[in-house]
């Protein structure tokens, strides 16, 4: 009998979504990790512990600014990765192997993450961790610049956008569902800031990468974004 032909392995990509704040990119990353059966990573999510890590360790001053010459130093040791949640197949970011979920998700938290990100030198630490992570393929990552400098191989590539007003009151129900009400005005405020931010820092301003594919969602469902992006993970495997 001739011998039973090899089967085809299954082909990998990386996926990298990158845009503005509550455009919904962690929502549509995890929903096509979940699809695709990809690992998701939470790349804000890393910065985030790094200003957990550095509130635990006193490198926070008390007008609020990091001490970016004592944190610097102790980055090589510090441990930043992702554990898998037994419960929801979920990678959840961690300390020294720790989660560390539960303290992170908070405005303090936030805000000190936006500091950190902006130091060279820890962005280079996150970076080649998350370059280490895409380099086995098959791999989600959402942020805002993914596609631009983390991934810039990346087989898909997606910006994501919405009008801002739609934006600000996906974040006001956000923080609702939190216990945190917030009036509409001062979170469109504080997103139009942010925006600023995110677009005008030094270090790795977000933008689009120019191969990558605009996803509008100002009035798309979540199920219907997930309907678009997977129609170009079909046409990225197909290229490969």
């Amino acid at each position: 009998m001739p011998p039973e032909p090899e089967s085809k392995p299954l082909k990998h990509i990386n996926i990298a979504i990158d845009g503005f704040s509550s455009c919904g990119k962690s929502t549509l990353a995890k929903a096509l990790a979940c699809t695709l059966h990809y690992r998701y990573l939470d790349t804000g999510a890393m910065y985030r512990a790094v200003a957990y890590f550095a509130l635990q360790k006193n490198l926070i001053a008390l007008d609020g600014q990091v001490k970016t010459a004592q944190l610097i130093p102790l980055l090589p040791n510090m441990q930043v990765g992702f554990v898998l949640d037994a419960q929801s197949g979920a990678s959840l970011v961690a300390l020294e192997g720790k989660t560390v979920e539960p303290f992170i998700r908070n405005l303090q938290i936030a805000t000190l993450a936006s500091k950190v990100s902006q130091i060279r030198a820890v962005r280079d630490y996150v970076q080649i961790l998350q370059k280490q992570m895409a380099s086995e393929k098959g791999v989600v990552m959402d942020g805002r610049d993914i596609g631009t400098v983390v991934m810039p191989q990346a087989e898909l590539k997606i910006f994501m956008t919405a009008e801002p007003q739609v934006r600000a009151l996906r974040r006001q129900m956000e923080l609702e569902n939190q216990g945190k009400p917030m009036d509409l005005q001062t979170v469109l405020e504080q997103q139009i800031a942010r925006d600023y931010e995110d677009a005008h820092r030094k270090e790795d301003p977000l933008r689009q990468a120019e191969d990558a594919l605009v996803l509008d969602n100002t009035h798309l469902s979540a199920e219907q974004q997930l309907k678009w992006a997977l129609e170009w993970v079909k046409q990225a495997l197909q290229q490969e």
